[in-house]
C-alpha cells in the first residue's frame, strides 16, 4: 500500500515504529520538546494520518491507541521511490553519482553498495 507522509507525519511514524501502541499523549510528550507540538498540533496531525490509512486507532479503552499500518519499510520504499523519480528522473545510477560526487559515502559504504549488486 503506498501511503505518503509528510515530515511531520513521519516524526509521528518514527514514535510509533520505536514503540507501538502509543496514546496521543505518549506520542505528545515524545515530541514536544524537539518539535515544540501542542496536543491539538498532534491530535490534528494523527486525525490526518487516520484518514490516509498510515495509522489506525483503537478507542476500545480510556484514551485513543494508535498503532502504525504501514512499515518502515515500505514508507522508506516510498520516499526512495518519489526522491528518485522526482530529483533523480527515476536513475538510480543518479543518486549514486550525487552521493559519490558529494563525499557523502564512504568507502564501506560504497563496499556494501557492490556487494548488493553482486547479489543473485
Amino acid at each position: 500500500m503506498a501511503v505518503q507522509v509528510t515530515d511531520a507525519e513521519w516524526k509521528i511514524m518514527e514514535c510509533l515504529w520505536d514503540h507501538a501502541p502509543q496514546t496521543m499523549g505518549e506520542i505528545t510528550a515524545t515530541l514536544e520538546p524537539a518539535t515544540g507540538w501542542t496536543r491539538q498540533t498532534v491530535i490534528t496531525l494523527l486525525k490526518r494520518m487516520t484518514e490516509k490509512g498510515a495509522v489506525s486507532m483503537d478507542d476500545s479503552g480510556r484514551a485513543k491507541k494508535y498503532t502504525p499500518l504501514i512499515t518502515r519499510e515500505e514508507a522508506s520504499a516510498e520516499e526512495t521511490h518519489k526522491l528518485l523519480n522526482h530529483v533523480f528522473r527515476g536513475k538510480a545510477s543518479l543518486l549514486v553519482n550525487q552521493l559519490v560526487d558529494s563525499g557523502d559515502l564512504s568507502a564501506e559504504d560504497l563496499q556494501e553498495i557492490l556487494n548488493l549488486l553482486r547479489e543473485p
